[in-house]
């Protein structure tokens, strides 16, 4: 019996996926590179980072930056604030997002056309800055962490990602239900939203990152600096720090102005890495995923 070989690949075919794949290679490096520079530097001395413009790994090792930022009393609660503020944020977020986009999902909603076009309207025209800022003195939300929340609880692009999600489930799915007697609330809580975990995981990292990142609302609305996120904090560090080198010249005593953006760098974006990869696998999943069983 002749064994069946295997068919050879064709020569342009090979060709092409060393070129491709030796592209991948150099434009992941190009992405990677600036942030392992960043770490490196964050972590170098000050010396070296007079010297070197670009490093990948310090030569001696140090942690006057982080040790300079930590030191500052309000960090932690700066961090605390800005903790809280994201994971009720998202879950506020994402209740009220969650349950608009399926209802205006459902085609028998009276008045749906109209909500989706001032959804869609929203987006390319806003009040501004000061309105929104008399709105928010008006309903005492001043100096209060809901400040940070209320006003950006619903992102209209993510209630258009999740309205659309909603809408390609079959209508089946909530015709089975009704017949069996679940109401609007069990439809959405029993059946609907358990199929949409992908997108739900998805839409909740945006919401974390935004609300993380939070800094214009809080430089508005705070006055209190003892209910600073931990973003406005790090500013206040990074402009410190370099007044304070730029009229004593107090190198030896404070780290270089840029080891510390460095670090403010890698202390803001560590959190958001760290979770990303536990809501990772939900990006590639199908939305119908387990929606219809045979």
């Amino acid at each position: 019996m002749s064994k069946s070989r295997k068919k050879k690949e064709p020569l342009g075919s090979r060709i092409f996926t060393i070129i491709n794949n030796t592209l991948l290679v150099l434009i992941a490096l190009a992405c990677l590179l600036p942030f392992v520079n960043i770490i490196a530097s964050s972590f170098a001395t000050t010396s070296e980072v007079m010297a070197k413009r670009f490093i990948l790994f310090p030569t001696t090792f140090s942690l006057d930056a982080y040790r300079y930022i930590l030191s500052t009393p309000m960090i932690f609660k700066g961090l605390a604030v800005s903790i809280g503020t994201t994971i009720i944020g998202t879950i506020v977020s994402m209740a009220l997002t969650a349950l608009m986009a399926y209802a205006l999902s459902r085609k028998y909603l009276l008045g749906r056309n109209l909500i989706n076009f001032l959804i869609v309207f929203s987006m390319l025209f806003s009040g501004g800055m000061i309105p929104t800022f008399l709105v928010v003195k008006a309903v005492g939300l001043i100096d209060s962490y809901w400040s940070m929340i209320l006003p950006v609880a619903i992102n209209a692009f993510n209630l258009i990602i999740m309205r659309n999600f909603f809408q390609a489930l079959p209508d089946s799915l909530e015709e089975s239900a009704k017949i069996d007697g679940s109401t609007d609330f069990g439809v959405f809580f029993k059946i609907m939203l358990p199929l949409a975990l992908p997108s739900i995981a998805t839409i909740s990292l945006f919401y974390a990152v935004a609300y993380w990142n939070t800094y214009m609302n809080a430089i508005l609305y705070i006055n209190d600096s003892a209910k600073w996120p931990i973003q406005v904090l790090l500013r206040q560090i990074v402009i410190v720090s370099s007044g304070m080198q730029a009229e004593s010249g107090a190198v030896d005593v404070i780290p270089p102005a840029q080891t510390i953006k460095m670090a403010v760098i890698v202390i803001t974006t560590l959190p958001m890495l760290i979770a990303y990869p536990f809501v990772q696998k939900h990006f590639v999943k199908g939305a119908m995923l387990g929606s219809v069983k045979g």
